[in-house]
């Protein structure tokens, strides 16, 4: 029986096996909480911006903070129904996170999105205000998996989010909403402000596993970045070298290097020495010694006599054809209302009947006019001339 195991001693790898794959650490250090914080920070500034142009407003989200958080956290911190979207990624990572904002905050973005001043606020939530916030976050997200690429040099690419309205009180532990939320996870808290509509907190949530496999991949990145900087601090060594030959050689090399020639050997050499000065400044000066400098001498101007027709070119401009535009009135629907739309429907404009309508040159807002019939066409006769544009 020489080279089979007892059954004990199988019992005992195979229990080692699984005591050493049940263990996960759920704990960051500073360097990997410092990490997932400037990832977050750079992304969500790329989503700031995203959402600042679907909004039509200022957005601002602050730099985030890092900490461990429990179900019970977040209990605590949203007393009233809020929305939950759930982030996978696709390409480039592998698992996924959180974002977590409040009822009003997702009434007020889509409110925004739909053209209104952010005030219609009332009411339960509703599949139309789901809709809208998981289009505002695929587009926030997918321009922060852009800047995540650009960090970890690979591309990285997102589903569609999925959100969904979750009632803290019926959920007691967030185990029916992701796997991960029964344990210690990661939050991430940002401060974030739309226009003077919104100052709210939003909460990005990571699994420990997740958080760590992104903070390998960027310190794996970093660390080859923070190599070129070691390797280019022996190159002064080797230009002290150069600096040390005769100065003859260094006099013949301005006959060795023709202008236009890609064969320039000061040519890379931009890096600076301990003191703070360009190495590369005793060599570039010594060629310019034997130039003469002197002042331009510019002639003085002069009118001619040909300026005094100028005005005449104008004429030139009599030709430009320019679109006028007669604007009779203005008026905001909502969707529902124009889907409403049938033959015959009476679309009332904010302008009342009788009152001068507007004469737009380009766009531009230059006269006031009113509504005359010539023949079988209709006409504008001009009434006043604005002497401000808008």
């Amino acid at each position: 029986m020489d080279g089979m195991l007892s059954q004990e001693e199988i019992n005992a790898l195979l229990n080692g096996v699984v005591g050493d794959t049940s263990e996960v650490d759920m704990t960051l250090t500073d360097a990997e909480k410092d990490a997932i914080g400037e990832i977050s920070n750079i992304s969500m500034g790329t989503s700031a911006t995203t959402l600042s142009s679907l909004v039509n407003q200022r957005v601002v989200i602050t730099a985030p903070v890092v900490e461990y958080a429990k179900w019970e956290d977040i209990a605590q911190s949203y007393d009233k129904p809020c929305v939950f979207i759930q982030i996978y990624y696709a390409d480039g990572l592998d698992g996924n996170n959180i974002l977590i904002l409040k009822e009003k905050d997702v009434k007020v973005i889509a409110d925004l999105m739909m053209g209104g001043e952010g005030e219609h606020v009332e009411g339960p939530l509703s599949d139309f205000h789901l809709s809208a916030i998981s289009e505002a976050m695929n587009q926030m997200m997918g321009s922060a998996a852009t800047s995540v690429s650009s960090m970890l040099e690979t591309r990285v690419n997102i589903s569609p989010p999925e959100s969904q309205i979750v009632d803290m009180d019926t959920n007691v532990d967030g185990e029916n909403i992701a796997e991960f939320l029964k344990d210690s996870f990661v939050r991430v808290s940002f401060r974030m402000q739309i226009g003077d509509l919104v100052d709210s907190v939003l909460m990005q949530l990571y699994p420990f596993e997740f958080a760590k496999d992104l903070y390998q991949r960027f310190i794996s990145t970093t660390a080859y970045a923070d190599k070129t900087p070691t390797k280019s601090a022996t190159e002064p060594e080797a230009k002290e070298q150069a600096q040390a030959q005769p100065q003859p050689q260094a006099q013949q090399q301005p006959q060795m290097q023709p202008q236009g020639q890609g064969n320039n050997p000061y040519a890379g050499m931009q890096f600076q020495n301990p003191g703070g000065m360009p190495q590369t400044g005793q060599y570039m000066m010594q060629p310019m010694q034997d130039v003469n400098v002197s002042q331009v001498q510019f002639a003085p101007f002069m009118p001619t006599a040909n300026m005094a027709n100028a005005p005449e070119n104008i004429d030139i401009l009599m030709d430009v054809p320019l679109e006028v535009t007669v604007e009779l009135g203005r008026t905001s629907k909502s969707i529902k209302d124009i889907l409403d739309f049938t033959p015959g429907t009476i679309i009332e404009l904010n302008r009342l009947a009788g009152e001068p309508i507007d004469v737009l040159v380009n766009g531009k807002y230059v006269a006031k006019g009113e509504v005359v019939v010539m023949e079988e066409a209709f006409g504008i006769r001009i009434t006043e001339i604005t002497k401000q544009t808008i």
